[in-house]
């Protein structure tokens, strides 16, 4: 019997391990992936919006040679802090099924069997992409994730959104050598883009480099083509590939297995105490961007570290009683 089980390998999932060695507390973590799956799946030039000092856990100091550290420094450090620590975790192992068992739960993997006093959910969000719901949407051509430029040179790429990983994907795949058109349902290239980067597409647009189309939105896709809907009318063109990033949303399936309650809107923002961060079912925990629900730029990294500690010591006391 496990005092506690952390499903989720990601950084804040790392932290909430680290609290547990700290106390001597017989844990584990479960990670359905490789560590840290999600920066993992990042494209592999991303830099993040955050500065080093601001993506550590536990004090470990995060040492980087740039401003703003990149994905291959993300994986460097957090690996080196669970191998260096001898965090008990287990990767590629999912969670299929949580019975609640009032004074234990229950958890049964795609590998093994698991018993715990508690449970921290630190499962993130990157894993179900929002579909444009759209004819032709299942076509090899169409992703929603994006990892790098090269297989979409001299190619005609619409780039599907105006968030940050569209931006830096439109402005690769051009800088690579593809014909790039942004097809954007909002009027403007997005607020929340980073800083140093948001200026960049703009005055790519501008100067025809990039072609952006505002308050559109498509209506369907083809082989070698795609129909999109704009403030003028129906508009098609001809087209290779379709890079939809248009975000993602976290699995809600083991909030509902478990009774937790979600906002009864669309955020569905789950309900759980900010000062202890468990939820409505005793001996339950969130942590990480999973506490936003739809919401998923309101949690990051920088501000979710918190969670472990404030979870840890809510914990102690129980488990000293």
């Amino acid at each position: 019997m496990r005092d506690v089980i952390i499903i989720g390998g990601g950084p804040i999932g790392i932290a909430c391990a680290l609290a547990c060695k700290k106390r001597n507390w017989n844990y584990l973590v479960i990670e359905k992936g490789a560590l840290t799956n999600a920066i993992y799946n990042y494209p592999k030039n991303m830099t993040f919006f955050s500065t080093s000092e601001k993506l550590e856990v536990d004090n470990v100091p995060f040492i980087s040679k740039n401003p703003k550290p990149s994905r291959d420094e993300a994986l460097e450090y957090y690996r080196r802090v669970a191998t260096s620590n001898k965090i008990q975790i287990n990767l590629f192992e999912t969670v299929k099924n949580i019975t609640n068992n009032k004074s234990y739960f229950e958890l049964e993997t795609n590998k093994n069997k698991h018993e715990t006093k508690h449970i921290i959910l630190a499962t993130g969000f990157y894993d179900i992409p929002n579909l444009l719901n759209v004819p032709g949407e299942n076509l090899p051509k169409v992703t929603h994730y994006y990892k790098e430029a090269h297989p979409y040179a001299m190619q005609n790429v619409v780039v599907v959104g105006a968030s940050n990983s569209s931006v830096d994907a439109a402005l690769e795949i051009y800088r690579k050598g593809g014909n790039v058109h942004m097809i954007i349902r909002s009027p403007e290239i997005g607020k929340r883009v980073k800083y140093w980067v948001r200026p960049d597409i703009i005055n790519r647009i501008e100067e025809g480099s990039i072609k952006a189309h505002f308050n559109s939105e498509i209506t369907e896709i083809k082989k070698h083509s795609v129909t999109f809907k704009t403030p003028h009318g129906s508009e098609s063109m001809a087209n290779d590939f379709i890079v939809a990033l248009t975000g993602y949303k976290p699995d809600f399936n083991l909030l509902n297995q478990l009774g937790i309650v979600l906002s009864n809107d669309n955020r569905k923002i789950p309900i759980y105490n900010p000062n202890t961060m468990e939820s409505n079912i005793k001996g339950v925990y969130l942590a990480g961007v999973i506490c936003g629900g739809m919401e998923t730029h309101k949690w990051f990294i920088e501000n979710s570290r918190i969670h472990a500690e404030l979870i840890a010591n809510h914990l102690d006391k129980i488990l000293k009683a």
